[in-house]
């Protein structure tokens, strides 16, 4: 599984070094990858902390901490190429879970110059959302930031649901 997000956090992947780590978001991630037996461990504090993901991997469809953590059209497509290659090289996944409507319109763009484009037209994001494509199925699911989680729009079991429906979706 593949799991795209926004971007670093400031306060988070950015200042650890590794990607939702050491910030809200990342304890919500986490804690659902370990619910769903992704993860070893719950939390992650430091790139360090003895984390380790089974059968995922995460990435981000920005590469740098964007202003305001707001990330730009234009920046997502400077970035494109990275995550490009890092699908490519990521052979065996299957399922890409994408966090956010960001990260789902730049995972419709890395599919689609990866040569599996997702359905045309493409449906809209939604949590829970599928699409299947030549690739892997991209399962959609609103961001763990604290604006979705302090609303209750997005709840723990909300999101275990999503891991759960990857893993179904994987195989494993």
């Amino acid at each position: 599984m593949l799991i795209v997000g926004l971007a670093p956090a400031a306060h988070g992947g950015n200042r650890t070094g590794r990607i939702f780590t050491g910030d809200r978001s990342g304890d919500w991630l986490f804690g659902a990858l370990h619910r769903t037996g992704y993860a070893n461990q719950a939390t992650s504090v430091s790139a360090d902390d003895g984390l380790q993901l089974h059968d995922a991997y995460i990435a981000a469809a920005v590469r740098c901490a964007p202003p305001a953590n707001k990330p730009t059209p234009d920046e997502r497509d400077r970035c494109l190429p990275y995550l490009v290659r890092e699908l490519a090289l990521l052979e065996r996944v299957r399922v890409i879970v994408v966090l956010g409507k960001f990260a789902y319109d730049a995972t419709a763009r890395v599919l689609a110059t990866s040569g599996s484009p997702m359905l045309s037209p493409r449906p809209p994001f939604g949590h829970g959302v599928e699409v299947v494509t030549d690739r892997a199925t991209v399962v959609g699911c609103y961001h763990p930031s604290q604006q979705n989680t302090f609303t209750g729009k997005l709840t723990e079991s909300m999101l275990d649901d999503v891991f759960a429906r990857a893993r179904a979706l994987s195989g494993d």
